[in-house]
């Protein structure tokens, strides 16, 4: 994310703003004269280009006929100290496009990743995640070791915050047995899975062919749920990344997350599915 680009918090409160202005029918010209604020400024608040006061913030949803409890809870969410760059120490690594959604990682409480072809970051040992950026061929081999350093502090999100990030992964049978790295880096790696698997904060699916179609079958997506601020979705495409945030596209990729947990084999199974790969 180049200098000027917002925070991640700036972000997810510029959705909020947008979200509200849209959802009254008004456009910036008709909100800048209801409250008195430039428009100008107001469209860089709502791209979180511009700190977002809470005074600001305020003037603005009240303009918007916003509830009492949402004009709160958002005013609440600007008061919030942005530790949403936490990767800074591995900004020259980390790809412009995938920090806002590492930024964003780090300021939810609950996560709901499906992922078809692949383990997921979150879940890989360093030796699994060293082999699947090897192979993969996009990252600079000056650049490997740092790249796997920031992949495992991510991954620490799960593990060592005082308020650990609640994960729901949904992940493929073929996921699962993709050869990556030696058969030794395969069996950590599910070791690894059942580990995790065995922690409060997660839950593990694994779908298998037999379990037939599923609403998600056009692939990878993550859900990010906040305390403060409506979910958002990530879909990575090659080298980029989509957001949507509208209630109603955010509707139709729970719907697949529900469709997911449906007919995936319920966690106890799918820990058993995993330790019978381990030979």
């Amino acid at each position: 994310m180049p200098d000027h680009a917002p925070s991640a918090l700036q972000w997810l409160i510029g959705v909020e703003l947008a979200g509200f202005r849209e959802r009254a029918g008004l456009s910036l010209a008709e909100l800048a004269t209801r409250t008195g604020l430039g428009k100008p400024k107001l469209g860089h608040l709502e791209t979180g280009r511009s700190r977002q006061y809470p005074d600001d913030i305020a003037t603005i949803l009240r303009a918007c006929g916003a509830a009492a409890h949402d004009i709160d809870r958002i005013t609440s969410l600007a008061s919030r100290a942005d530790s949403s760059s936490w990767w800074a120490p591995w900004s020259d690594v980390v790809p412009d496009w995938f920090r806002t959604f590492v930024g964003l990682e780090g300021l939810a409480a609950a996560e709901f990743v499906f992922e078809p072809l692949i383990l997921p970051g979150l879940l890989q040992t360093e030796e699994y995640a060293r082999e699947a950026n090897r192979r993969a061929g996009r990252v600079r081999a000056d650049h490997e070791a740092r790249v796997i350093e920031f992949r495992m502090a991510r991954a620490r999100r799960l593990t060592q915050d005082d308020v650990p990030l609640r994960l729901h992964a949904v992940v493929t049978e073929q996921a699962l047995r993709l050869g990556v790295g030696t058969p030794e880096i395969r069996q950590a790696q599910y070791e690894h899975l059942l580990g995790l698997a065995q922690q409060a904060n997660v839950t593990l699916q694994v779908v298998r062919p037999e379990a037939g179609p599923h609403d998600a079958m056009t692939g990878q997506f993550v859900v990010l749920d906040f305390a403060q601020a409506r979910s958002v979705v990530y879909v990575e495409v090659q080298d980029g990344a989509l957001y949507a945030a509208s209630p109603g596209r955010v509707d139709t990729y729970k719907q697949s997350a529900r469709s997911l947990e449906e007919v995936a084999l319920p966690p106890d199974d799918s820990r058993d599915f995993i330790a019978d790969l381990i030979t």
